[in-house]
């Protein structure tokens, strides 16, 4: 595909300068990008990159006032620049894309109801009672049990395991491997030291318009629903545990954790590599650092997190700037104490 300068500021509602004319016909990096890309300039620290990027339209916020002239053809301003290229992305994008209709290496359960437009790919299966939307496509390899509901317009990609009863919404993606509804971590310490396993006999309920990245596991209930709620995001191998509930539009970072029974709130933003431990309540709007363990519930909204166990973010680094020192710190404590041991 082939799209001009001019076209795009059009798209974007964007203010062009230079070159209208000038054609991109894929995206790429700033520092890389050649003749005929389409780069961006979001972050200042790659601001030199401008200056040289041999890449034909950069796209930059309304605020960049560049310090010389910019080596790009046209140069795009726009108010969002994230927002923008999601944007352009879609257009560029040669992902892969489902084959139309059913494979005649797909099995598919007489008595599963599929909507219109459903793709179901090779060696893909779909089982008994199970009801899956308009233009839902499963990729090769998708395994969907027994009296599973998924919405419309989602996409499976190849791999991914539903285990029997849960529920998808629509318009969810489910990257490579992902499995929703494998048991939750349940068993129950014997007398002879043995570990007997709890059933594990609820299921897991995604609300609409969530992803999930590759390898990302979620564990079906022991009672009741495990939860995703509408709009949340999860990064590839996020491992969520039985019963536990992600509040609307929460975003979660790569390797984070969530132990049984933990009550995720709205908006929240979660770094990588993350815990919590069970049964805690956390807060609408609450940050955490990439790396912190969450150990007690969070009560106020929009309190940032840091550190493990975690602390409230601003206390973390003041505590920080003091215990990286520690080592000096301790040196000039026993110098100091024996001084006073010669007086």
């Amino acid at each position: 595909m082939q799209i001009a300068a001019k076209e795009i500021a059009h798209l974007l509602g964007g203010v062009l300068e230079g070159d209208g004319e000038a054609l991109v016909d894929h995206p790429g990096k700033i520092e890389e990008g050649g003749a005929g890309a389409l780069t961006f300039l979001a972050n200042p620290k790659y601001e030199t990159f401008a200056y040289d990027t041999p890449a034909s339209v950069l796209l930059a916020h309304t605020d960049f006032t560049p310090a010389r002239p910019v080596a790009a053809s046209a140069l795009i301003k726009v108010n969002d620049v994230y927002d923008a290229v999601r944007v352009l992305l879609g257009k560029f994008n040669n992902t892969m894309q489902p084959s139309n209709g059913i494979s005649e290496r797909a099995s598919v359960h007489p008595f599963t109801t599929l909507g219109k437009g459903v793709a179901v790919g090779i060696f893909s299966i779909v089982e008994e009672e199970s009801k899956i939307g308009d233009g839902t496509a499963l990729l090769p390899q998708v395994y969907v049990g027994k009296n599973v509901e998924i919405g419309r317009d989602c996409i499976f990609y190849p791999g991914v395991k539903i285990y029997d009863g849960c529920k998808i919404g629509d318009r969810c993606v489910l990257h490579a491997n992902v499995v929703i509804g494998s048991d939750g971590f349940g068993f129950a310490s014997q007398p002879d030291g043995r570990y007997s396993k709890i059933p594990q006999i609820g299921n897991v309920v995604l609300e609409d318009d969530v992803e999930i990245g590759a390898n990302t596991t979620i564990d079906r209930a022991t009672l009741g629903s495990t939860i995703i709620r509408k709009g949340v995001k999860l990064d590839n191998l996020v491992m969520v545990a039985h019963n536990v509930e992600i509040g609307e539009n929460t975003v979660v970072a790569a390797q984070a954790g969530f132990a049984g029974s933990t009550k995720i709130g709205r908006q929240c933003r979660i770094g990588g590599q993350a815990g919590f431990v069970g049964h805690i309540t956390v807060a609408d709007g609450t940050q955490v650092q990439a790396q912190s363990g969450v150990a007690a519930s969070v009560k106020e909204p929009g309190t940032a997190l840091y550190g493990s166990p975690a602390l409230p973010y601003n206390n973390y680094l003041r505590s920080y700037a003091i215990f990286k020192k520690l080592p000096e710190v301790f040196k000039k404590i026993i110098a100091l104490e024996k001084k006073l041991h010669q007086k």
